[in-house]
């Protein structure tokens, strides 16, 4: 009896990061799992086998390296659960070609995440970082340039060279492998490795008819928001008279309303300046502080809807053609609200100093009085992203020849609209500001009244339009071929070409009007109300007065023409002043117009080729097998812009443009030895290389000159050298053409011991001798003609490196007797080292006269580590799990001593926990909640030789969600 399998879900897979095995069932443990009443524990070895048939084919070098017992069709079985979810992963890792982890989507809904993003974080050396409420970026082995696929072909969003995998919801996944070391069959991975998305596909199931999805419902504690998420899959698969024909459909929905509040210090740490007053007099004046304390509030809603289709259609037992289908979005809508509080500025007098115990040079707390007022804004913001991707290929089986091939175009934008309105508070409040207040900085300002529209006016009104675009055509076709040799049994070479575009437009205006001082209740923007406190503590003031989203966003025409008439009446009082009749003339048309300064294009097309084989031989006993392969890239590319000097109120601008055409030979090696069926070694070497960004390549360079009001008394900037000092005359920024692509020679090495279908023990140990990192750097210069220029632009840095290894584990102990034998473990650490030689240039610039230092790498946390804890019996299951992140730094900018002066992050942790019932076997109810500590994100800023002060403390939501989940 044949029963349906439920592989989809609303709620998140049981997206289970697992190192694997191989083992095949046997048909005594295929029938058994087949029974309708089969325990969970039995399902595990079938599950191995139905993972491993899946991802061969979307997942290069995963397919089994054994032979598979074929007598039973495991699609024919549902595998449920966590231990067939730890299962299926340690398939399909054990049977790799390539050194990777595996998370499988085996069964739903086992984990509260909502996207393949979230998921990553779970896999043994990776690290992630969270921004309004979601992860934003995956580092693998310390490093962010990682290459994505989607069933094993280039997916990318807009401009950039590789996927947000924040816009794949896990009710779209059949699973993610993420390649730590290249074979030359695959996609060019990055410095950083390979992530491989794969989707499923309706021979994925058995033949009949199949319909699964769900609904969940989350609550933020922070925003007090409640949102849907969804999905629903529909497939069938039928003998036909052309043939077996198979179809599907996969729809998926999250949503997310979020606010995070953030209590900051500027990074920017200085002394008093003479003309402030300072008492009690026994402190001195050695002391620094942040130059502004302030309050950010990033709050917003997203959602995301995305289909996947595909046919699939079997003419002959040994030929397949395919269609794939892939629309992924992002839709959002944000308030961002900002506050910043100058402690230095305009000279004020400070009162009720306290200084550090142990350390003169810090303020444990002080008040500011006078001084420059408080400024204040709302940026609402609109934003999209669509990306399309349509392919069309197909396998063929001539014996021993095994053909394959695949056509893709890939078009993706993305977009956003921002209408921002800035206030000013009407005086310079009193503020009471502590420095050291749970690892962050706290304000209050005393006898001011927040809820009053005659303290605040208004200062200004903004607004932008940003696009930018993505879209290539790829093919590739690959050959196969098993020469029936005991030594080396497998052939393979293939071809790919590529031909992307990425383009870049922009344009803003804005209309600074506190000159005016018009009162921020004669604005056309209707209710003012307080801004919402979301701070969890620690926080003195937290809320003032602001329009509405919907009072900006909504009233844009309104304010547009606002914005009009106090230009005009600013021009009238300064007939001589050009900016303020440059700023009147962008608001003539009634939507912002693009800049031609500030456009990009580029093209590129790749030409690929690689040929590789394997190798397997035997020492008594032991088995030996690898892979030896070269893949060879050329890259020729031409990426344009337009570079532009505004000098005394006057622009040039000239068009430059850049070709680049070389070309990398990527080597693999991979030895692999396997003294029994339970334990195998491995070792490899690979050469990778990642591209800069398009972005990055820009040949446009913007300098301005510098028309801001000289600061008196201003402080040395201690970034930079004794000739380099001083007011700058002009500033600079933009791409920078010369940069070459970052290499890395990498060597790894593992050994994997498996000790029943769901339990292992692993390690591994890595090397990374990088060169070329990419950084963005700000530089200072005396040019001969615009004088002391300041820039800020990217740059290859010198060499580097990365060392570490990583551990992991799992069991369940089905030894203990009873309901004890439901219980699991799994857990993985992750150690990093890592360093880079700092850019020459940039070391001269700040003084340096010897060979740059080395210096830590940006992002990079020494310790990573996962622990979860499982129960599973009967038709309960549970899932608690821990995720820790060291801490990192987020730049490296060091002075000619070698001191660090930049920004890091302190240590982070989560915990989540969800619940499973399965009140019958089509229906599952579920009950999580993610993020219960609530631990706040927190990094400082380091100043000097020692000393630092905190930067942000950011409030982020805790999530509780519950769910539903059926399968007919």
């Amino acid at each position: 009896m044949k029963r349906h399998a439920l592989l989809l879900s609303v709620a998140s897979f049981a997206l289970l990061a697992a190192p694997a095995m191989a083992q095949t069932a046997t048909p005594e443990q295929k029938a058994e799992a087949a029974d309708p009443n089969a325990p969970i524990e039995a399902q595990a070895p079938v599950a191995q086998e139905q993972a491993t048939a899946s991802a061969a084919g979307r997942s290069p070098g995963t397919q089994a390296t054994e032979n598979l017992d074929n007598n039973v069709d495991p699609r024919d079985i549902v595998v449920t659960g966590y231990r067939a979810s730890l299962g299926s992963a340690q398939a399909i890792k054990r049977n790799s070609d390539a050194i990777l982890d595996a998370i499988v989507a085996q069964d739903i809904g086992k984990l509260p995440d909502n996207t393949a993003a979230e998921s990553l974080a779970r896999v043994t050396g990776v690290q992630v970082s969270r921004f309004s409420d979601e992860v934003t970026q995956v580092l693998v082995r310390g490093l962010p340039d990682v290459a994505t696929t989607f069933n094993g072909r280039d997916i990318f969003t807009a401009e950039n060279r590789r996927a947000a995998l924040q816009d794949f919801p896990a009710g779209a996944l059949a699973g993610l492998e993420v390649y730590k070391s290249g074979t030359a069959d695959l996609l060019e991975p990055g410095l950083a490795g390979l992530i491989n998305v794969r989707s499923r596909r309706p021979f994925d199931f058995e033949k009949g008819f199949t319909i699964a999805g769900g609904i969940r419902g989350t609550y933020n504690d922070q925003s007090k928001k409640f949102d849907p998420l969804g999905n629903l899959l529909i497939s069938q698969r039928a003998d036909t008279a052309i043939g077996e024909i198979g179809w599907l459909v996969n729809a998926a929905y999250t949503q997310a309303q979020y606010r995070n509040a953030v209590r900051w210090a500027d990074g920017f740490v200085t002394t008093p300046s003479a003309n402030s007053t300072v008492s009690p007099s026994s402190v001195g004046r050695t002391w620094a502080i942040p130059a502004a304390v302030g309050v950010y509030n990033d709050s917003g809603k997203r959602w995301r809807p995305a289909v996947n289709a595909n046919v699939q259609w079997r003419p002959a037992h040994n030929l397949e053609i395919y269609y794939d289908f892939l629309y992924q979005s992002y839709r959002g809508e944000t308030a961002n609200d900002w506050m910043r509080v100058p402690l230095v500025d305009g000279s004020p007098s400070f009162s009720n100093v306290v200084l550090r115990d142990g350390e003169a040079r810090q303020v444990e707390s002080l008040t500011k009085t006078g001084g420059v007022r408080p400024e204040t804004y709302r940026s609402t913001n609109k934003g999209y992203t669509d990306t399309y991707q349509v392919a069309v290929g197909g396998k063929w089986d001539l014996g021993p020849a095994h053909f394959s091939t695949d056509l893709a175009y890939t078009t993706s934008q993305y977009g956003t609209n921002e209408w921002s309105f800035d206030t000013a508070f009407a005086g310079a409040p009193q503020a009471d500001v502590r420095f050291f207040v749970d690892g962050g900085s706290s304000f209050s300002l005393p006898g001011f009244d927040a809820s009053n529209p005659a303290n605040y006016i208004w200062r200004g009104y903004f607004e932008s339009i940003y696009r930018v675009q993505g879209k290539g055509w790829q093919w590739r076709g690959d050959l196969d071929f098993d020469t029936n040799l005991s030594l080396v049994p497998k052939l393979q070479i293939g071809v790919r070409w590529t031909d992307r575009d990425a383009s870049l437009e922009r344009g803003n205006r804005y209309a600074y009007t506190e000159w005016l001082g018009i009162p921020l209740n004669q604005t056309p923007t209707g209710t003012l109300a307080l801004t919402q406190n979301a701070f969890r503590g620690n926080q003195g003031f937290t809320s003032w007065l602001m329009p509405s989203r919907e009072g900006i966003a909504g009233n844009a025409s309104q304010l547009r023409q606002f914005s009009i008439d106090a230009l005009q009446r600013i021009i009238a009082g300064n007939p001589t002043d050009q900016g303020y009749r440059d700023a009147l003339n962008r608001w003539q048309s009634p939507q912002v117009q693009f800049d031609p300064l500030q456009e990009f294009y580029a093209t590129e097309q790749t030409y690929a080729f690689y040929g590789q084989a394997k190798y397997e031989f035997d020492i008594g006993a032991v088995r030996v097998d690898g892979l030896v392969g070269t893949r060879v890239v050329n890259t020729v590319g031409r990426y344009s812009g337009l570079s532009s000097v505004t000098f005394n109120g006057v622009t040039r601008a000239e068009p430059r443009s850049t070709k680049a055409n070389y070309v990398d030979v990527l080597p693999n090696f991979s030895l692999r030895v396997r003294p029994n069926d339970k334990l195998q070694v491995r070792f490899g070497f690979t050469i990778t290389r990642t591209k800069p960004e398009f972005s990055q390549l820009n040949p446009a360079i913007f300098i301005s000159q510098n028309t801001a009001t000289p600061v008196p008394d201003q402080l040395p900037d201690t970034r930079f050298g004794p000739g380099l000092q001083g007011r700058p005359d002009a500033f600079g920024n933009g791409g920078n053409p010369d940069l070459q692509p970052l290499t890395s020679k990498n060597y790894d090495a593992t050994i994997e011991y498996y000790f029943s279908p769901t339990a292992s023990i692993t390690a591994a140990a890595f090397y990374r001798d990088l060169k070329g990192f990419i950084s963005t750097y700000v530089n200072r210069t005396i040019d001969p003609v615009y004088g002391l220029l300041e820039i800020n632009r990217p740059e290859n840095a010198g060499r580097g490196k990365i060392k570490g290894f990583e551990l992991g584990a799992q069991t369940f102990f089905d030894f203990l007797p009873g309901l004890w034998s439901g219980f699991g473990v799994q857990a993985n650490t992750t150690y990093l080292i890592g360093e880079q030689q700092y850019p020459a240039n940039v070391f001269a610039s700040a003084g340096g006269t010897t060979e740059p230092p080395f210096v830590n790498i940006p992002g990079l946390s020494r310790w990573t580590y996962n622990v979860a804890l499982f129960y599973e019996k009967g038709d309960v299951s549970t899932r608690l799990s821990l995720n820790n992140r060291d801490a990192y730094l987020n730049s490296n900018f060091v002075n000619a001593q070698g001191v660090y002066n930049g920004e890091g992050v302190e240590q982070i942790q989560r915990l989540d926990f969800s619940f499973n019932y399965n009140i019958m076997k089509e229906v599952t109810v579920t009950f999580d909640v993610a993020n219960l500590l609530a631990q706040p994100f927190n990094n400082y800023a380091q100043y000097g030789d020692g000393l630092r002060y905190p930067r942000d403390i950011r409030d982020e939501g805790r999530y509780y969600g519950v769910g539903l989940r059926f399968r007919f």
